[in-house]
């Protein structure tokens, strides 16, 4: 496991054997989404916080799914351009998302996930005893659809996380994450039933006066393309954010 403490948006590519799409100008990226890598198969974006991935009962257009989708037409309304959903961040999570353009990508991607390399930053409260380590655990989800641990691996699904402290505050703690498993709302309920819950998170936190956004980032992506079976690395920078909250 290895967790880097620097990121800066780039792309590795060590190989391509089909024509690259050209990154698309600033105005004509969806809003709320920065446009990382687009080719035949793939497209890998940067999520804002606050922007939903797909639709629910009461949004149905404000979300990355929807946006790529108009995005992919072109504006041609008749056009059967579409994207397909591989995975998912909270709402308030930003960070990178991958989206297939056709049925057997997506299957691809998804049936390989559990492979791919997934780091993330969080700020949590105080300051972990342990500066690294692993969080293990099964999780289930309750009729409210909140998840949380059990000791019972029938009744749950196994659940990873891998953590480093990278800085730390008086109040708080900067985190470098290695997601070994993708369950919901796996590192938000890790680090708050282990004390250290992720600064701004109303559900298994606390209410934090004057925090601006949920503290929890998805920074870099590592696959292999579905296509070229190339290495591709994707990273984005730590939110400035975050930065502010540590250096208090």
């Amino acid at each position: 496991m290895c967790l880097a403490t620097s990121y800066r948006p780039f792309i590795i590519i060590l190989q391509e054997k089909k024509p690259r799409f050209k990154r698309p100008s600033k105005k004509h990226e969806p809003k709320g989404l920065s446009i990382l890598f687009e080719d035949q198969d793939i497209i890998v974006v940067s999520k804002t916080n606050g922007l939903l991935t797909v639709s629910t009962d009461r949004e149905k257009d404000k979300t990355a799914h929807f946006l790529l989708n108009d995005y992919v037409k072109k504006g041609n309304a008749r056009s059967r351009n579409r994207v397909f959903i591989v995975h998912r961040l909270d709402r308030e999570t930003s960070g990178i998302l991958i989206f297939a353009k056709n049925e057997k990508v997506k299957r691809y991607l998804q049936n390989e996930w559990g492979s791919f390399d997934k780091t993330y930053f969080a700020v949590v409260h105080g300051k972990l005893r342990e500066k690294e380590g692993m969080i293990t655990s099964y999780l289930v989800e309750n009729k409210a659809h909140r998840m949380y641990s059990v000791k019972d691996a029938e009744k749950g699904k196994f659940s990873k996380t891998g953590y480093k402290v990278v800085k730390e505050s008086s109040k708080f703690s900067l985190l470098e994450i290695y997601l070994f498993t993708g369950r919901k709302n796996q590192i938000r309920i890790h680090f708050s039933e282990k004390g250290h819950p992720v600064v701004g998170d109303k559900m298994y936190g606390q209410i934090d006066k004057g925090i601006k956004r949920l503290a929890l980032h998805a920074a870099s992506l590592t696959i292999l393309h579905p296509f070229t079976k190339e290495k591709m690395i994707f990273k984005t920078e730590l939110p400035r954010y975050f930065k502010t909250l540590v250096n208090n």
